[in-house]
């Protein structure tokens, strides 16, 4: 398949626009949703990019009132999105150019929710029927860039945010949160170095592979995440060694769209964990479900075996078996140089009764094929820590 037969628009889960060169459209966009006075939210480093300068001309351009608010963590708090609030308010703006990475996207979603809000942020928790709370009329209009090929926070209905007094995740949710419009341009990809390719696009392959083990009944979701390994199996370690190859980032960039699609069907524990080490350690997030991977596919394994072996005969493995499928994993990800263990990151035994009492309350762990215990997820994460698979 050729760059140009990627040009395309798809109205599924919402309207997105992939292609390369699609990020032209940019101010049109806004436009479209009525926007004259846009906040694009991205990180300090994006910030700093030649593709901000660019877009925030070419939104002036056009006449549109466009600033910049890029005070966002790896792990985005509260008191970022508490930030963005005040700056959107401060000038007046009307809608919200969510560029970057998960963590910018997830923030400028909270900020567009909570620019129209009279309740705190963790009255919108995903939990219960809280989301009625919100004011929908409110709420701001949302165009999201992605630049990373990971998280799929552009077609999510929701963001994570980390609370700073208590020390964990949490995930606030409404249907309004999915983006309007999505722009998926791969070549904003192209200087993502060899590492971050690998995390994020880890990450990607999570959410797919959750997904498809989940036990929510959503066979739509299941047949998106089927597909979407496929093409992170196909094209990630391209993507990787050579960071100018448009075919392979342009695969990728879907297969994350399309991992994040099919996650409404649920999470499981790699998420569960993940969520409460990045609070806890503030680590990067696709890193974490990177190498948790094998070590709570093993531990799944009497619930998800049948599944897959059906999945390994999909991807054409040489052994369609569990152990095969689990061996790919692991090869891949020395492939990608990621690491075995948390402790090779910096995350050491300390806290792990900690994280299992988090993990267990995460929302991601309802959609686990197993519903682990406090203690077994300690066990889990104590394995993942020595690299004892």
């Amino acid at each position: 398949m050729d760059l140009e037969a990627l040009n395309v628009n798809w109205n599924y889960p919402t309207n997105i626009r992939s292609g390369i060169g699609r990020i032209n459209e940019l101010a049109t966009a806004c436009q479209e949703l009525g926007m004259r006075a846009p906040l694009l939210v991205t990180d300090p480093g994006l910030a700093e990019l030649p593709m901000i300068a660019q877009a925030v001309n070419s939104c002036q351009e056009l006449g549109l009132r466009c600033h910049v608010f890029s005070q966002i963590k790896a792990n985005p708090s509260i008191e970022n999105v508490t930030d963005g609030v005040s700056v959107y308010q401060q000038n007046k703006h009307d809608g919200v150019i969510a560029f970057g990475g998960g963590s910018a996207i997830d923030a400028a979603k909270a900020i567009a929710l909570m620019v129209g809000q009279n309740r705190p942020l963790w009255d919108f928790e995903d939990a219960g029927d809280n989301w009625r709370r919100v004011c929908t009329q409110t709420m701001a209009p949302v165009v999201a860039v992605p630049t990373t090929s990971g998280t799929g926070s552009e077609v999510g209905r929701a963001s994570v945010i980390t609370d700073t007094d208590l020390q964990l995740k949490r995930m606030i949710f409404h249907p309004n949160m999915l983006p309007a419009i999505v722009i998926l341009d791969a070549e904003l990809t192209v200087s993502l170095p060899a590492k971050l390719t690998a995390a994020t696009g880890m990450d990607a392959l999570s959410h797919a592979l959750e997904a498809y083990c989940a036990t929510y009944y959503h066979p739509m979701a299941e047949g998106i995440a089927l597909e979407g390994i496929r093409l992170i199996k196909n094209y990630l370690p391209r993507a990787v060694v050579s960071g100018n190859d448009l075919q392979a980032r342009a695969q990728v960039m879907v297969g994350s769209t399309m991992g994040a699609t099919a996650f409404q069907r649920g999470l499981g524990g790699m998420h569960a964990l993940a969520h409460s080490l990045g609070a806890l350690y503030d680590s990067h997030h696709g890193m974490l479900n990177a190498i948790l991977m094998p070590y709570i596919l093993k531990a799944n394994r009497s619930a998800i075996e049948k599944r897959i072996e059906r999945l390994s005969r999909y991807l054409e493995l040489e052994d369609v078996s569990f152990n095969g499928f689990l061996n790919w994993i692991v090869n891949l990800r020395d492939e990608l140089a990621i690491p075995h263990s948390l402790a090779e990151i910096g995350i050491d035994d300390g806290q792990v009764n900690k994280v299992g009492l988090m993990a267990v309350k995460d929302a991601a762990a309802s959609g686990n094929p197993i519903q682990f215990n406090a203690q077994q997820y300690s066990t889990i994460c104590l394995a993942a820590i020595n690299g004892e698979l």
